[in-house]
This record gives C-alpha cells, sequence and structure tokens, in this order.
C-alpha cells in the first residue's frame, strides 16, 4: 500500500492489547547487552577497526591510498577472493574522524537513486561495494558518478568503489585514473595476521606445520583463510593439555573437511529415535550443560510425536553412556560437547539436508526450547540455538521460511524470551553475506503493513535500530519512519528515529527531505517534522564548517515543514515549537535571521499565521533567554521581518519600560 496515498485502511478490529510491554522491554535489554549501550555509529567504527587489525595490505594498497587522499575517489579491481571488499573498509577506517559517519550506499527501496547526494553529509566515508552488480546496475551508477563524485567532494568526503567482477563497459577516461587494482596477499600472511591478533601463542610455528602448508596449496579466499584461523585458535581453546600446536592445526584442517559421509554412517548405525534425538540436540545445543541438552532432547521426541519409553525409569541407560553412544562427552563443568572439532556442525548440516521432514518441527522445537525455564539454559544457549537454527535457513536459501518463523514466534500469545529469539532470527539473516538484502526488503514490506501485529513491530523496531543501522544508517531510517506512521500506543519507533537522527546530522537532513518532498496526510508526519527540526540540533555546528541550519536546501525544507504546520495543525498543536525556535533564535546571534525568516516564510503570506506567530513571541518574551530584553527584542525584529513579508511599513522598534526609565 502506498503511504503517499490519502486514503488508508487500517485494522478494523482496532488496537490489540497483548500485555506484552515488559516483555518487550526485556528484549531490548538483552539484545543491546552485547552492545555495551554502544550507538550503531560507534559499532560500524568498531567492525572496521576489528577488519583493519586483521588486514595484510596487498599489492597496489599503497596507491589506492595515495589516489582516495588526493581526489576523495577510488576505484577498486582485482580477481575474486583478493580482499578488494575489506581493503575498501580499511582505506575508509583509516581515515576516520570526528565528523563524519562510515556507511554503505545501498539501492533505495523507493524511486530514489542509488547516487542519491542526500546521502553524503560533511566528511563521511562512503562504501559503494558493486562487485557481484548486473549490468543495467552498472550502467546506471556510471552515469551518476561524476555528478555525485562532485556532491563528495562539496562536502570534503570519500568515496572508494568496488567494481564489478564482470562489465563490459571500459571506464570513461575520467574514471578510470581512479582505478587500483588490487592482488591477492600471501595466504600465509594472512592467517598469520589472524592468529596473532587472535592471541594464540606460538602462532609463529605455523609455517612449518604441514596441515597448514596443505590448507594454503590452493590459493584461499579470505574469509576462508579467517575461518582456518577462527578453527585453530577453537581447537586450542577445547584441546587436552598433552596436545601441542601442530596438533590444533592438524584438529582445524579436519573440521575444513566434508564430514558428510562419516555423520551419515553414524546415524545409519544407530538403533532408535532417541538416539537421534540426542544426537541432533547435542548440535543444536552444542556447548550447553547436560541438564539443558536432557531436558531439550524429550522435548524434541515430544516435538515429532515420538512414542513415550515406558521401561521404568531406572532401566534407562545413564545419560553419560548416550553420550558416548553419540561421540560425545561431558566437560568438567558439565557441558556437553563432541569429540571431534566441528561435528555438531556436520551433525546439524545431515539432519537439515536429508531429513526435510523435521525442518518444520525444528522450528517449533526451538520455539519452545527457548521458553525452558530453570538456570541450566543460558541466554548464550538460546541464542546459540536460535543461530544454528537460522544458519540451516540461510545456508540453503529458505529466507523466506525463516523470515515466516520469526514472525511465528512473535504472535500472541507469546513470550519474552521468544521474542527475542525473532529479534536474533532476522538478526542473523540481516547480517548473512548472501542474504541480507533479502532480509532488509522483508522488514521494509512488514514496515509498511498497517496490519502488523504489536509484538512483531516491536522487534523490528529493535533490529532496525540496532542491527540495520549499523551497516546501512539510510535504510533504517526509512524502516522506523513507516513504523513510526503506525504506531498505536506506544513511541518506541519514533524514540528510535530519534536517537538515530540525534548521531548523524546527515540523517536529519534526510529525514527532513522525506517529509516535506512527498507531503502524506499520516498523521504522525507533522509530528515527525516538529521533532526533526528541533532548533539546537538544526543550529549545532558540531565540528563541522556549518551547521544544517546554513545549508540553503534545508532552509528551503523547513520552510516547506512550517507551511505544512501552519496549514494543517491549530496554534495550540504547534506554539510550544514555535517557542523554543524563538528562544533558540534569542540565545543564538549567529542564527536569529535565518530562524525567523523560516518561521515568516513559511507562513506563506497568511495573515492570521503572522498574526498568531507574534502573539507566540510576546508571550513568550518573560521566558526567553537572557530575559525579556532580550525577548522584546526578539519580537520587535519578528514584527520587522513580518511587516516586510506583507509590503508594509517597517515600525519603529518597541522599547520597553526598563530601557525609557534609564
Amino acid at each position: 500500500m502506498s503511504d503517499s496515498s490519502e486514503s488508508r485502511v487500517h485494522d478494523p478490529r482496532g488496537p490489540v492489547h497483548s500485555g506484552l510491554g515488559d516483555q518487550i522491554n526485556l528484549i531490548f535489554e538483552e539484545f543491546t547487552k552485547g552492545r555495551q549501550g554502544r550507538s550503531p555509529r560507534l559499532l560500524a567504527e568498531d567492525q572496521l577497526l576489528w577488519v583493519w587489525q586483521r588486514f595484510v595490505h596487498p599489492s597496489g594498497f599503497g596507491k589506492a591510498r595515495r589516489t582516495l587522499a588526493e581526489t576523495s575517489t577510488v576505484l577498486l579491481d582485482g580477481a575474486p577472493g583478493s580482499g578488494r571488499t575489506s581493503a575498501a573498509s580499511v582505506l575508509l577506517h583509516e581515515l576516520r574522524r570526528d565528523v563524519g559517519s562510515f556507511h554503505e550506499l545501498l539501492p533505495d527501496e523507493e524511486g530514489e537513486s542509488l547516487l542519491d547526494p542526500y546521502l553524503v553529509g560533511d566528511e563521511d566515508r562512503i562504501l559503494l561495494d558493486l562487485a557481484s552488480a548486473d549490468e543495467p546496475r552498472w550502467t546506471e551508477v556510471l552515469e551518476e558518478l561524476p555528478s555525485f563524485r562532485k556532491t563528495v567532494l562539496d562536502h570534503r568526503a570519500h568515496l572508494v568503489v568496488v567494481l564489478p567482477l564482470r562489465r563490459t563497459d571500459r571506464l570513461p577516461v575520467e574514471l578510470d585514473r581512479h582505478r587500483v587494482e588490487i592482488f591477492r596477499p600471501r595466504g600465509m600472511e594472512v592467517l598469520l595476521r589472524h592468529l596473532r591478533q587472535d592471541g594464540l601463542p606460538q602462532a609463529d610455528r605455523v609455517r612449518s606445520v604441514p596441515a597448514v602448508s596443505d590448507f594454503l596449496d590452493t590459493p584461499r579466499p579470505m574469509r576462508e583463510i579467517a575461518e582456518f584461523a577462527s578453527l585453530i585458535v577453537r581447537a586450542q581453546a577445547a584441546a587436552r593439555a598433552e596436545d601441542s600446536f601442530i596438533d590444533w592445526c592438524q584438529s582445524a584442517r579436519a573440521a575444513m573437511a566434508d564430514r558428510g559421509p562419516q555423520v551419515a554412517k553414524h546415524v545409519a548405525a544407530m538403533t532408535g529415535g532417541p538416539q537421534r534425538a540426542l544426537l541432533l540436540t547435542t548440535a543444536m545445543l552444542h556447548g550447553a550443560h547436560a541438564d539443558a541438552v536432557h531436558s531439550a532432547t524429550t522435548l524434541l521426541l515430544r516435538a515429532v510425536d515420538h512414542p513415550k519409553d515406558d521401561r521404568p525409569l531406572l532401566e534407562h541407560a545413564d545419560l553419560a553412556m548416550r553420550l558416548e553412544e553419540v561421540s560425545a562427552g561431558l566437560t568438567q563443568h558439565g557441558a556437553v560437547r563432541f569429540k571431534e572439532l566441528e561435528y555438531d556442525a556436520a551433525v546439524r548440516t545431515h539432519f537439515w539436508d536429508h531429513r526435510p521432514d523435521l525442518r518444520e518441527h525444528l522450528g517449533t522445537w526451538v520455539g519452545r526450547a527457548v521458553d525452558l525455564t530453570g538456570p541450566v539454559l543460558s541466554p548464550d544457549d538460546r541464542c546459540h540455538v536460535v543461530q544454528r537454527l537460522s544458519d540451516q535457513y540461510l545456508r540453503t536459501g529458505r529466507c523466506e521460511e525463516l523470515a515466516s518463523l520469526a514472525e511465528q514466534w512473535t504472535a500472541v500469545p507469546t513470550t519474552a524470551r521468544r521474542l527475542r529469539a525473532a529479534a536474533q532470527a532476522l538478526e542473523r539473516g540481516l547480517l548473512d553475506e548472501r542474504h541480507g538484502r533479502s532480509f532488509r526488503d522483508k522488514v521494509y514490506d512488514w514496515s509498511r503493513n498497517d496490519r502488523l501485529g504489536e509484538p512483531l513491530a516491536q522487534v523490528l523496531v529493535e533490529v532496525c535500530a540496532e542491527v540495520i543501522a549499523v551497516q546501512h544508517p539510510d535504510q533504517a531510517l526509512v524502516r522506523l519512519h513507516h513504523l513510526t506512521r503506525r504506531e498505536r500506543r506506544i513511541t518506541r519507533a519514533r524514540d528510535a528515529l530519534g536517537r538515530l537522527m540525534q548521531e548523524d546530522h546527515r540523517l536529519r537532513r534526510r529525514m527532513l527531505h522525506r517529509l516535506v518532498s512527498r507531503p502524506t496526510s499520516w498523521p504522525a508526519d507533522i509530528d515527525l517534522f516538529l521533532e526533526t527540526s528541533d532548533p539546537a540540533a538544526l543550529t549545532d555546528v558540531g565540528g563541522r564548517a556549518r551547521s544544517l541550519l546554513d545549508e540553503t536546501v534545508v532552509r528551503d525544507q523547513l520552510i516547506a515543514g512550517w507551511g505544512m504546520v501552519f496549514g494543517r495543525l491549530p496554534l495550540s498543536a504547534w506554539d510550544k515549537h514555535v517557542r523554543n525556535w524563538l528562544h533558540t533564535a534569542c540565545s543564538d546571534e549567529h542564527h536569529t535571521d535565518p530562524l525567523l525568516d523560516v518561521l515568516v516564510s513559511g507562513a506563506a503570506g497568511r495573515g492570521e499565521v503572522f498574526g498568531a506567530l507574534y502573539a507566540t513571541a510576546r508571550r513568550a518574551e518573560p521566558t526567553a533567554p537572557g530575559g525579556r530584553k532580550h525577548g522584546s527584542a526578539l519580537t520587535d525584529l519578528l514584527l520587522r521581518k513580518i511587516s516586510t513579508a506583507q509590503g508594509i511599513r517597517q515600525p519603529p522598534p518597541r522599547h520597553t519600560s526598563e530601557e525609557t526609565t534609564s
């Protein structure tokens, strides 16, 4: 349904009181705990720092750095697996400043250009990854890139473009001078850098390990080398005291091999459903406490309607024996683990691929498992089981089914833990390299649904504000805007939108553009304009060369926005906002004239609005910064501007009684 439509159909049933307020608060607390209160902007910088710490400069990187410094733009070329995207991120990380932010350009869902000038803020660092772009997209970018570069230069920003792998057209001469080819760094150096950064002892010994040489004999993409390094670190963490560095590397190498036939043979040798249920539960809850694995196994058997074992309890095999049968055991802390590294992943893959009839039951089972009570199933365990199930959907390209499962977990009646699981499943999809765009599209479609359930809406607010906003703040802003329009009793989406704009003046400019360039009848939009046009934020320079209010385009948007406010709302609805503008104008001499000019121009010559503005200014005088004298002087200035707008001869300045007696 189009948001520009004048008529809308809302849920005829009215608001649904689900009683989930406290539970939704719990989602936010748990979901954001790992972020330690850090903003999306700081989290994006943390991610860039992580890449930078593990990055090995490839051949061509120095030239790319010089080109970017000299021209504010570099176009990275190179073979697949050469690390161009990481190189782009590192180049932009090296330019970090207190002003500006890092963000990636993405296709817009609402008909705007990929290279929209509004996407560029002062001193921003911008990534345009076209590695997988098709020919039509590349042709579109080629046409717009020269003019977009001018916008980048005007804002003292920097742009790194990762060029398409397959393109037929040669670059125009004016762009070809910005092209730099990146060549794949040596795999051994990349592996060493990862191991050192992860604090692995004896990392330098990796050069002489046969398993490592065997792995690196074949040219590998950078992400495979990073995965191998991670496996070596995990092998060391799970190793016995007598295991050596060579053993860790051999274990990691074996973990990267195809274990499908091994697992298939293992499952085929099992005698019954309870054994297979324990094997699968151990894989899904790998590392959880034995009590949790036992309870979840019982839950899985119940989910698939397996007949109950009616033997007397003491005739059942104990858990240690049953775990031995599935090649697992207990750690000294009571956690269940397989004996071989990454065997849990191979088991999950086997059951997902070869038992398609189990997939729907697994979704139901995980939804119930996260609700298991007791301290033995930790929040991390719940998070891991959701992630492991989500990874199977994503590995096999079942994005729509995973999204449907997350929606199912939010259906009333639900619980705080299930809502958290839904948020974590969507987070997994949004962060997936191949399918992230599909999930952003799904969140967009949900955000425009007038019948969206309140629990799902609040989960979407959270993933927009905490996940999408990190790398793609513009897309987070669009989705939060749609969710804000449809909020009923609560204002979580609006609050999240406000925090997003508070962090980045470019997003405030973009929000103003959305509100005034395509006016709608949504009541929330006028309220959003009044919040977005906070004069303190508009006049704050914040280390930049100029404030938003100093930009001609922004002043024009504000004039149009105030025109909508004056035309649609009564005085009582905008009086306090105008007072705020007047007080800011009184205390900020640099912006006094532009603030008043915007208000006067927004009145668009309407006498009744001029009169209301003047009356509001008179009432605001006693509380003006600096006292009534300053307030009175500002009112006189406003009156002169109103008179000028009406073509009336300007009256002399009004004097206060204090000035007369002196």
